[in-house]
C-alpha cells in the first residue's frame, strides 16, 4: 500500500503503512546518473568544439578539465541529493555554480601559464548552464509528480505534545511537494491528538528517572512504525538535556532526527545558524522591505508599468470600446481599495458588471461562495457577457497599470482589498497591508478564487515576509500561464 498524507482534521486513527520509504527509491535512481551525465556532456563537448575551432593547444585536456570541474563543483555544493532535486529554487544555485566554474577555469589557465582565453571558449560554457538548469527542472517536476502519487517519500514519526503534533500535521498536509509523510506519533503527556495520527505510545510529561527510558520508548515506536526519521517538536516538557539524550539514542540507531523550532513560512535564505557557549542560535533576517531592494522594486514597478502601458495601448483602447458596446455604462470602473499602511486609493478596472452592481451586492451576500472576507460567486448575475471574457483572462485588471505608475500599487504583491474586508481583519490578516498590493501575485498564480481564505492569507503572508526580486520574476513568469488557463478566474 502507498503511504498516505494526513489532513489536519478530527478523524479516526488510520492504518499505518508497513512498506519502508526510500527517498532515493526505484523512482529516483536515475536522477543521479542523468544529472551527472548531462553535466559532463554539457561542459565537455561544447568546450572541446570551441577550443578546436580557435586552434587552442591541448583541446582534449582543456575539455576534460572543464568536464570534470563542473560535476566536482556540483558535488561540493551537494547538488546531487534528493533535497536539492526537490528544491524549486535550484536554478539560482545552478547559476551560482556556473559562475564559480567560469572563475575556476580562468584561474586554472593563469596558473598554467596559458594566454588569455578566447571569448568563444567561455561562450561554450553556456550550454552547461542551460542543460544543467533544464535537467534540474525535469528532475524536479518528475520528483514532485512522484510525491503527489505517494512515491519517493520518507516515513516520519513525530514526538511532541498533542497540540504541537496537530500543528505539524496540519502544516504538512497543506502541500504535497515535500518528501515527508507522517506514519505515527509519540505524544508527550496525555493531551489528545486530534489530527488522526496513529498514537503508538506516549512519553511521560516529566523526564523519567531511569536513564534511557525515553530513548527506548521512541526507538521502539520508530521500529514498529518503520519510520525513516524522527521529528521532534520541542516544548516545555521536551527540551534541553532531555532532547539531547534522546537525539543521542536516535542517532546511535542510525536514524536522522529533525528538531522543529515552530516557525513557519520563513524562506531558507533568511535563516542562519550559529552557536554560542554551547547554545544553538537560529538567526532570522528581517524581510527586505526597506533600503536599496525596496527602492529598486519601486523603480522597476514604475518603469515596467510605463513600458506596458505604451506597448498595450492599442489593446487597452479596443477593450474599452468592447466594454462600452457590450452593455450600457462607462468603460472603466473606479473602486476604493486599501493599500500599503492602510491607506486608501482609487483603483481602476475595466467594467465587467452592470452599472448598479454595488447596490445589488447586498442582495447576493447569502450566495457568497468564499469562506472568508472576500465576496466571490462563480455565476455572479451582475457580470456582463463581455465582462466574463475579460475576467477569464484577467484583462479587466490592465487599467491598474496606471495605479502602479502612480505608486498606489506594485506589479507583484497581495490582492488589494476593499475597506469592508479590512474592517474585519484580525492582526494576522492586517500584515497583508505591510506592502503595496499588486497587479499580480502568489494568489493570482496559485488558483485565485478557487483558494480558501486561509490559503489566500497564507500566500500573501509568505510574500510579505519572504519577498525578493527573484520571487517577483518567478511570479510574473507564472502569471502568463495562469492567465492563459484561466483557472479560478470568475
Amino acid at each position: 500500500m502507498r503511504p498516505f498524507r494526513l489532513a489536519a482534521s478530527r478523524q479516526a486513527p488510520l492504518s499505518v503503512p508497513r512498506r519502508p520509504a526510500h527517498p532515493e527509491g526505484t523512482q529516483a535512481r536515475w536522477y543521479g546518473p542523468l544529472s551527472v551525465g548531462v553535466d559532463l556532456a554539457g561542459a565537455a563537448l561544447p568546450v572541446a568544439a570551441a577550443i578546436v575551432e580557435v586552434h587552442e593547444p591541448h583541446p582534449l585536456r582543456l575539455a576534460a578539465a572543464a568536464a570534470l570541474m563542473w560535476p566536482l563543483i556540483r558535488v561540493a555544493g551537494k547538488r546531487y541529493t534528493p533535497s536539492t532535486w526537490g528544491d524549486g529554487g535550484g536554478v539560482r544555485a545552478v547559476l551560482r555554480d556556473w559562475l564559480l566554474l567560469v572563475g575556476a577555469l580562468a584561474t586554472l589557465r593563469v596558473l598554467c601559464g596559458l594566454q588569455s582565453v578566447p571569448a568563444e571558449a567561455f561562450t561554450a560554457l553556456l550550454p552547461a548552464l542551460v542543460l544543467t538548469a533544464a535537467c534540474h527542472k525535469v528532475v524536479h517536476r518528475h520528483l514532485l509528480a512522484a510525491r503527489r502519487d505517494g512515491r519517493c517519500l520518507r516515513h516520519v514519526m513525530v514526538v511532541g505534545e498533542g497540540p504541537t503534533i496537530d500543528a505539524v500535521v496540519g502544516q504538512l498536509a497543506q502541500r504535497t511537494d515535500h518528501e515527508y509523510v507522517i506514519v505515527g506519533c509519540c505524544p508527550v503527556g496525555e493531551e489528545e491528538v486530534l489530527s488522526g495520527v496513529p498514537v503508538y505510545v506516549r512519553l511521560p510529561r516529566e523526564e523519567p528517572e531511569a536513564p534511557g527510558q525515553d530513548a527506548a520508548t521512541v526507538l521502539g515506536a520508530a521500529d514498529e512504525l518503520r519510520a525513516d526519521m524522527v521529528f521532534v517538536v520541542s516544548g516545555p516538557h521536551l527540551s534541553g538535556e532531555r532532547l539531547r539524550r534522546l537525539s543521542w539514542a536516535v542517532h546511535d540507531r542510525g536514524r536522522p532526527i529533525v528538531v522543529l523550532p515552530g516557525i513557519i513560512e520563513v524562506a531558507r535564505r533568511r535563516v542562519r545558524l550559529t552557536s554560542a557557549s554551547g547554545l544553538t542560535l537560529l538567526h532570522i533576517a528581517p524581510p527586505l522591505c526597506r533600503g536599496l531592494p525596496a527602492l529598486l522594486k519601486s523603480a522597476v514597478d514604475r518603469v515596467g508599468a510605463l513600458l506596458l502601458i505604451v506597448l498595450l495601448s492599442p489593446l487597452l483602447l479596443l477593450l474599452a470600446l468592447a466594454v462600452r458596446l457590450g452593455s450600457p455604462g462607462p468603460a472603466f470602473y473606479r473602486q476604493i481599495r486599501v493599500g500599503q499602511g492602510n491607506t486608501t486609493f482609487p483603483m481602476w478596472k475595466f467594467r465587467t458588471m452592470v452599472v448598479d452592481a454595488d447596490r445589488l451586492k447586498e442582495e447576493l451576500e447569502a450566495a457568497n461562495e468564499n469562506d472568508g472576507h472576500m465576496f466571490k460567486m462563480r455565476r455572479d448575475p451582475r457580470v456582463t457577457p463581455v465582462g466574463r471574457v475579460l475576467r477569464r483572462y484577467s484583462l479587466d485588471e490592465l487599467p491598474q497599470l496606471f495605479n502602479v505608475l502612480l505608486g498606489h500599487m506594485s506589479l507583484v504583491g497581495p490582492r488589494p482589498p476593499v475597506p469592508e474586508e479590512v474592517a474585519k481583519y484580525n492582526p494576522v490578516e492586517q500584515r497583508r497591508l505591510h506592502v503595496k498590493p499588486g497587479l499580480t501575485g502568489l494568489w493570482q498564480v496559485s488558483g485565485r478564487s478557487d483558494l480558501s481564505w486561509h490559503e489566500t492569507v497564507s500566500l500573501d503572508l509568505r510574500y510579505v515576509d519572504n519577498w525578493s526580486p527573484s520571487m517577483d520574476i518567478n511570479v510574473m513568469a507564472r502569471t502568463v500561464r495562469a492567465v492563459l488557463n484561466g483557472q479560478g478566474a470568475y
